[in-house]
Parts: C-alpha cells; structure tokens; sequence
C-alpha cells in the first residue's frame, strides 16, 4: 500500500510532529508532504523519509516567516501530485486537508484542531495585531473560512486528537470525527530518584493563548520559583511582567526539558489547548500538573490523582490553585502519575490507528 502523509510545517520538532513520527514508524515508507520544511531541525525518524515541500519553500524567509503564506497554501496544497497513492493521512492544524486525491484513495485527516486563527481565535488574533495586518485580516480570512469549510469534504474519514476538538470539527465543519489521543513518548521520561527541587515549571510557546502570563504574575506575586522553558512573541511582554523569581531559559533540547520535568514541583499549564502534550510529558515524569479546567486538558489531568484544576483563567484562581497544591503535595503518587500518562503511550496510539484503518478499509 502505498501511503502519503500531508503534514502543514516541518519547521520545529512539537506535539503535532511527535504525532507524525508516529505515523511514520507506523508507515515507514510512506512520503512526507509539506509546505515548508526545515531539514536541520527535524528528529531522525522524519529526516528518514522523502520530503516534498511545496513553491512556498522557494520563498524568502519561508522557514521562519511561513505564517506570512498563509493566503498562498491552499494553492500550494492543490499542486501536490498525489496520484497512485492508496493511503493519503493528512496532519491537519495548518493547511493540510486540502490536498486533492484520486478517486480511488481513502483519505483520513488526523485533526490536532481547526485552524484556530481562521475560526475561535481570529478575534484575539486581531485584536493583537497592527493596523495592516488587521486589514489583511479582514480580506483574506472570509475566503479561507470558505476553503477551510469546502475541504473538509475532501476528507473521508476525520480523526480528532480530543473530544475538544471533535466537537469543534463538528461546529465549523459539520463533520463528526472519532477521537484518537495523541502518543506520549514515556519512553524518553523517567521519574526522578530524588525529591523534587523548589521550583514550578512552565514548558511550550510563548504566545498569548498559552497565557503564559498567568503562570509568571502568579509566580511574580507568589514568591514562587518558576522556570520558563520556550519561546515566541510574547517574551519580551512576559519579561517585563516578571519578578526575580521567574527565569526565562528559552528553547532548550529534548533531554533538558526531561530533567526539568523530573526535578520541578509541579507543571504549570494555564491555556486553553485542542489536547496538550505537555502535561502528559510531566507526568510521565511522575510529576502533577495544575491546569486550567478546560480544553484537552480536562481529557488527560486526573484532578486529585495527578494534578488540580483551576476554573478561572486568573492570577487569583491560580495562585489559589498552586496554594492548594503544596497543602496537597504529599498525596500525589509519582508511580501512579507515571502509569496514567502510560495510557497514552506510542504503543497505545499505534494500536488504535492500526484498529481505525482496518475499521475503514
């Protein structure tokens, strides 16, 4: 059987290209599709594979200011030649869907999300942006609201990373889509031999719907340790925001960020995500998790086994939330954290597509 997978950018190994690997241990003959891709930045699993970028590779600075093309993919999509494949698996949070395939092959989209900048989160988006940007906005998202909607008929088959985002495939689409977590790779986790250290510890992009800044003003006002693992737009902003308290390492290598994750106290995780990785990565540490209750996070956090919800997305709620936790501390089993995230291992994940396709062909 011959298999495509359709993956929006490969520009930075994150949850979405964790779910590829997958895929592609799964299919490993299968060849990559993608926009933009950055060779020198992807796992060895991916660089093993035939990669095809799109036009948008040729253009300049695209490795770094690909979001700008944006407009462009939907055509770019639609120049890929995917005749003779039996299998096309298009990885949909960017444009991936879109693809056209023959006739005769199945095509199934692994969905991390709707592109929440086009529907749920345009709004935010906006109201962030400059002048230009604002009116480039207003023309260019009706027509790719239009597109995003046209293709998701291209899709035979929807897979959903969370109930969260089945019901939002549902909304913008008018699809219905089996759900099927997301792997976390335990096997690149341990729990540590010793105590924790004192500190909280947040891991992912620096972007506002993280709302990173809840975890540093919370901390800032707290006195608590926090270190800051990633990167983005909002740095600067956060900064500024912080107290002497928090500590800002940037982007850090796979094997750094799994140390932090055994030694800190807990995860801090205040966004509303589709799914999150993150959190399952912690505690396949054996380490808890404070989380907004909301979002994936509702479909992996265990509250009182491995990790508290906070139900309002502020300083107060989660400094009553981290507050609780060192009352609590004690009661949280990292041998039993560990074992829930294993339920979402790379094992498990592999099984069920394998049980999906079966289930479709």
């Amino acid at each position: 059987m011959r298999v495509a997978i359709v993956h929006y950018w490969l520009v930075q190994m994150r949850g979405g290209e964790r779910v590829l690997e997958a895929l592609c241990d799964l299919f490993p003959e299968a060849d990559l599709f993608t926009h933009v891709c950055d060779r020198d930045r992807l796992s060895p699993t991916l660089q093993r594979h035939r990669i095809q970028t799109s036009f948008i590779q040729r253009l300049p600075a695209a490795q770094r200011r690909y979001p700008t093309y944006l407009p462009l993919m939907p055509f770019a999509l639609e120049q890929f030649d995917l005749r003779g494949y039996d299998l096309v698996i298009s990885s949909e949070s960017g444009p991936a869907k879109g693809v056209i395939t023959d006739p005769n092959s199945l095509h199934i989209c692994y969905c991390h999300s709707p592109m929440r900048y086009l529907w749920d989160l345009a709004p935010s988006y906006r109201r962030q942006a400059g002048w230009f940007k604002r009116r480039a906005m207003d023309l260019l998202l009706p027509p790719l609201r239009v597109w995003d909607q046209a293709t998701a008929q291209r899709v035979d088959h929807f897979l959903a990373n969370s109930r969260f985002v089945a019901q939002r495939i549902r909304k913008y689409y008018r699809r219905e889509a089996t759900v099927l977590h997301p792997p976390v790779h335990a096997d690149r986790f341990a729990i540590a031999d010793r105590e924790p250290e004192d500190f909280y510890l947040y891991v992912g992009q620096l972007v506002p719907y993280k709302r990173a800044d809840l975890a540093v003003a919370a901390c800032s006002a707290f006195g608590k340790r926090l270190i800051v693992i990633g990167d983005g737009e909002e740095r600067s902003r956060l900064e500024k925001l912080a107290g002497p308290t928090v500590q800002f390492l940037g982007r850090q290598s796979d094997a750094a960020i799994a140390s932090y994750y055994q030694r800190c106290r807990a995860l801090l995780f205040p966004g509303v995500e589709d799914f999150g990785i993150v959190p399952l990565e912690a505690m396949a540490s054996g380490r808890p998790v404070i989380a907004y209750g909301d979002g994936g996070a509702l479909e992996t956090v265990k509250a009182g086994e491995t990790g508290l919800f906070f139900q309002s997305a502020t300083v107060e709620a989660l400094t009553n939330a981290i507050t609780q936790f060192e009352v609590q501390q004690g009661q949280f089993d990292p041998v039993a954290i560990r074992e829930h995230a294993m339920g979402f291992d790379c094992d498990t994940f592999k099984t069920n597509f394998q049980r999906f396709l079966t289930s479709v062909l």
